[in-house]
């Protein structure tokens, strides 16, 4: 797969795109081509390519056509399923399904399992919807047993899983089990922007659609959490050290392992006010691994050296020949970011109001990259111990900051207040 440039190699140093479409154009009945592909064209030169005519004529027979049709809903229904997630949709397809398979037993069938697959990927995703709403609820409940019992909660994650490798490999699980559920639609309802002259109120662009990635975001934050707390919880300076020595491990895993977003939140986790304010902690821990991995994530020159790492895991990903050669998961905020800004600082339509055929290829290529990586399956085995949803209920921020400073006392006026504010709240305490 052709590779997306360098995000930063788009912009010139004032922000602004460059004109990424400076190549000598070819123009043939207001369509511009270089080498043979289509760079832009008006959309009614786009409609008239398509119409019929003398040279181009298909037959009308359903007989003829169907085959074309049957295919084009094949592959619509398997690359974006979430489309037909709208009971109009939904209708319209099978509609046109039955126009195609009526009369023939051999389009009857393949029209059969076109359905039944579509209707399986759409309940598998309404069933991983629910378990998303059941941690959430669960996260919830949490609160209320840390207010009432705080020590029943408490959990040291090294007891759970004492290896740093496995629980990278936990987390590389998690990661390629929420990323499989996000549908390229996701990534253009994200950033689609109504058209001002459409007053169509049930538009199709108006359901939310992007539930998926708003979780997988959460789930970095959620593991950003799980970090912070765990390192704020022990009593003892060594404990909290050793601590954070091992997420320091696990982060070195995840690097390895091509998992840049787990790496990412933990790395965001230890910088984290409540964690990084534990100087007395820091100065029992071994930084130079750390100071690696912050190297690796630094985020000056837009990111330079993450993209650089990247680069080589999906290369590497390339001529893998097992599974666990061919997982990248990118820092998925920043993946986001780049789709963003390449969307707004690129024209939809040129200046002679062609449509940018140019900008959409490049859109195209970074969310099909995105795509061959969720794809991959997870090569080791899911350890229910480590995975169940009740390890993540440390998302309560008041919860770590008041760990943070029961561990090392508040050290002015305003850390003090905040202490006794979360006590009495928390706790119960005055």
């Amino acid at each position: 797969m052709p590779q997306t440039p360098p995000f930063a190699a788009m912009f010139d140093s004032s922000g602004y795109s460059r004109n990424l479409y400076q190549s000598k154009e070819d123009n043939c009945g207001g369509l511009s081509y270089h080498d043979n592909n289509l760079l832009s064209g008006s959309l009614e030169a786009l409609i008239q390519h398509l119409v019929p005519n003398i040279d181009y004529y298909p037959d009308n027979r359903i007989r003829k056509i169907a085959p074309k049709i049957l295919q084009l809903l094949t592959e619509w229904t398997e690359t974006f399923p979430y489309d037909f997630r709208d009971e109009r949709m939904m209708r319209n397809l099978k509609e046109l399904a039955q126009r195609i398979a009526s009369g023939d037993e051999m389009y009857w069938k393949n029209v059969q399992h076109l359905l039944q697959n579509l209707i399986r990927k759409l309940a598998t995703v309404s069933q991983y919807e629910e378990v998303l709403a059941k941690i959430n609820a669960t996260s919830t409940d949490r609160l209320t047993v840390l207010k009432t019992k705080p020590q029943s909660i408490q959990r040291d994650i090294i007891t759970v899983c004492n290896d740093p490798y496995a629980l990278a490999q936990q987390l590389t699980h998690i990661e390629l089990e929420r990323l499989n559920y996000i549908g390229p639609e996701e990534f253009v309802q994200a950033f689609v922007q109504k058209d001002p002259l459409d007053n169509d109120k049930s538009c199709y662009g108006d359901r939310k659609k992007t539930r998926n990635l708003e979780a997988y975001v959460e789930w970095f934050n959620r593991l950003s959490y799980l970090v912070a707390t765990e390192i704020c919880m022990p009593v003892k300076k060594k404990h909290r050290a050793r601590v954070i020595e091992y997420f320091i491990d696990v982060a070195r895993e995840c690097f390895n392992i091509g998992n840049f977003n787990s790496l990412m939140a933990i790395i965001s986790g230890m910088n984290m006010s409540p964690v990084s304010r534990l100087k007395k902690t820091w100065a029992k821990v071994k930084t130079a691994k750390f100071d690696i991995l912050e190297h690796q994530m630094d985020p000056s020159s837009n990111f330079y050296n993450y993209r650089t790492a990247l680069r080589g895991a999906t290369q590497r990903s390339l001529t893998a020949h097992s599974n666990r050669g061919k997982i990248v998961i990118p820092f998925f905020s920043l993946l986001i970011k780049d789709i963003y800004f390449l969307n707004e600082g690129c024209a939809n339509r040129l200046p002679n109001g062609h449509v940018n055929f140019e900008k959409f290829w490049e859109l195209a290529k970074q969310v099909s990259e995105f795509m061959t990586w969720k794809q991959v399956e997870c090569p080791c085995e899911r350890d229910g111990k480590i995975l169940q949803p009740n390890i993540l209920y440390l998302l309560l921020i008041a919860a770590l900051y008041l760990a943070s400073y029961e561990s090392e006392s508040p050290e002015n006026h305003i850390e003090k207040d905040r202490w006794k504010t979360l006590r009495s709240a928390l706790l119960g305490r005055v």
